[in-house]
């Protein structure tokens, strides 16, 4: 395996869309959605370290996930584990784990990808990112893992490309933001138009010049900290400056604003798994379309619905169609699927 290969997983998100079965006390990579046998986070580190050596595998994570973290992955020590004392989106953390890195390895190439997507054909996808290890390992370029859009998603920020490149490797010409309905309609027509997948690769010179350039005010903020990083000072200096970092997505932080960004179109099979009716299309449906997950079903005129309880609970469903059925625990969720962006919403005011 390659030395200067890395990756940094990210695995601080709460997926309050998944509610109740993903809660901030144990958010969704850390769960098995499908009944795969493995969570989410586990699938992840494994289809990277096929290619990538253990050691060099970072996860970026919420400080309160830590135990979770170490005992889901125990292939893992904890100086791998790089711990957020608050949540500041993207950006921050990538920053972060890309001054480690370099200050270990110079000569680093990485991929930051999420913890919590599903990835089915794992050879493809290992050949893609082989392809942008290669480019970034001689170019300096910002790379991203473009997702082939299957239908008019408002859901997903789109990556457009000159359509006149005949590459496998293609100039980004943009980022465009989640669009309307019509709008993602044309995006599909033109044909030069991918689904952001939040996958990106770069060497760690790369990464650590773009956001001296376009983030001079939070690079100096972690710049600051070269000397503690991997020493027993790090955590100390976190602590004391990670929250004072601005709350910005590495899209807008840095890949909207520079002119050295690339894209190969996937050409493997992808899920974000960010909404339970992104989950029903990954599992096993019935001859009425319905999804079952641990639960023992009795179903009468009932299709297109998501069912997910605790294992071998009987559940007796007469005249639903397109509904999400969760029990978790103390919390029935019975919900439209046509609604399901509402649940975020509904989590966000039972907090309150």
């Amino acid at each position: 395996m390659n030395k200067n290969y890395y990756a940094i997983i990210m695995a601080g998100g709460v997926g309050s869309r998944f509610w109740p079965v993903s809660t901030t006390e144990f958010p969704k990579q850390f769960h098995d959605m499908l009944g795969a046998g493995d969570t989410l986070i586990q699938k992840t580190f494994s289809r990277l370290s096929k290619l990538i050596p253990v050691e060099n595998i970072l996860i970026l994570t919420n400080e309160r996930y830590n135990s979770i973290v170490l005992e889901q992955l125990p292939m893992v020590k904890q100086e791998q584990v790089l711990l957020e004392p608050a949540m500041r989106n993207t950006a921050p953390c990538i920053l972060y784990a890309s001054l480690k890195i370099q200050k270990q390895n110079p000569d680093a190439v990485m991929v930051v990808a999420p913890s919590d997507h599903w990835i089915e054909d794992e050879g493809a996808f290992a050949d893609n990112l082989q392809q942008c290890f290669d480019f970034c390992s001689k170019e300096n370029a910002l790379m991203t893992l473009g997702i082939q859009p299957t239908f008019p998603n408002t859901g997903f920020g789109y990556i457009e490309f000159d359509k006149t490149n005949t590459q496998p490797i293609k100039k980004v010409s943009q980022f465009r933001e989640k669009p309307d309905y019509e709008t993602a309609k044309s995006f599909l027509k033109s044909g030069n138009f991918l689904w952001n997948g939040g996958i990106f690769i770069w060497s760690v010179k790369s990464i650590t010049d773009a956001f001296e350039k376009f983030q001079p005010q939070m690079n100096a903020l972690f710049q600051k900290g070269i000397e503690s990083y991997n020493t027993a000072s790090e955590k100390s200096f976190i602590e004391e400056n990670y929250a004072l970092a601005e709350n910005v997505s590495i899209d807008y932080a840095v890949m909207e604003n520079a002119k050295n960004v690339y894209v190969i179109p996937a050409t493997f099979d992808w899920n974000d798994l960010g909404t339970w009716g992104s989950l029903h299309e990954k599992l096993p449906k019935d001859a009425n379309n319905n999804s079952v997950v641990n639960a023992t079903v009795l179903l009468n005129n009932a299709s297109s619905n998501i069912i997910s309880t605790a294992k071998d609970k009987l559940v007796i469903i007469d005249g639903l169609e397109d509904f999400i059925i969760v029990d978790k625990e103390n919390v029935l969720l019975i919900y439209p699927k046509s609604k399901e962006q509402e649940i975020k919403g509904i989590v966000s005011s039972l907090r309150k």
